[in-house]
């Protein structure tokens, strides 16, 4: 069957292939793994510490986590648009800007259905390996419930930004060029930076979710876009 053949198939595999390799990494290296000393030293080198009274949590607003520290400021913005609730919205505005513009179904449902496809590896492969957010941390949001392996903000943002990129290519809009390494890798990377530097993430489960992201991206251009 085709939808077996093209979806089922393939993300039961990648959600093994992810369940496999979070479970391997906490086996080997803990739930504190050493990657998590390079975000730690960062923190620190713009002042930043876990609150005394919370390992892993600190809110102060008076505390450097204002505008007066550069990379605070950036990655913050960059926190709330990777959001759940504003990703769905980007994904349901991308919908509908791409069928006004091209009036073909198949990719006015891309931005959805790339973003229903990471969600569904995310949620079971997060549920198998439910990898603790890291500790010692400064971590202004209270992160999500979820497992910190695979990180399903950067998984999202590599497979949305990724599948517009492949639309612009898809329908040769004009700046494809320019805009579709800035959409594959620009926006996401900064997304996933932000991730790890803001304390939600272990380094490797941005890695995981870009990988995630970007293969989603994939099979949804093979399927949709280029079909």
């Amino acid at each position: 069957m085709p939808l077996l053949r093209a979806v089922v198939r393939p993300g039961l595999v990648a959600i093994a292939v992810l369940a496999a390799t979070g479970r391997a990494m906490r086996l080997l290296g803990g739930d504190d793994p050493r990657e998590d000393q390079a975000v730690r030293a960062l923190q620190y080198a713009f002042g930043h510490r876990p609150d005394d009274g919370d390992a892993d949590v600190t809110t102060d607003p008076a505390g450097p986590t204002g505008p007066r520290e550069p990379i605070g400021r950036v990655t913050a913005p960059l926190s709330w648009y990777s959001g759940v609730p504003q990703t769905i919205a980007n994904g349901a505005i991308w919908c509908g800007v791409t069928w006004l513009l091209t009036r073909d179904p198949r990719s006015a449902v891309a931005p959805a259905a790339a973003l229903a496809f990471e969600t569904a590896c995310f949620v079971a492969s997060a549920a198998l390996v439910r990898r603790p957010r890291p500790g010692r941390v400064w971590r202004p949001e209270q992160p999500h419930a979820t497992s910190s392996f695979p990180s399903g903000h950067t998984a999202a943002a590599f497979a949305l930004h990724g599948t517009l990129a492949d639309l612009l290519d898809r329908h040769g809009a004009r700046g494809a060029r320019l805009l579709g390494p800035l959409l594959r890798y620009g926006i996401p990377g900064a997304i996933a930076f932000s991730r790890v530097y803001r304390g939600q993430h272990h380094i490797s489960d941005t890695v995981a979710g870009a990988i995630l992201g970007r293969w989603t991206a994939a099979v949804v251009r093979q399927e949709l876009i280029s079909s």
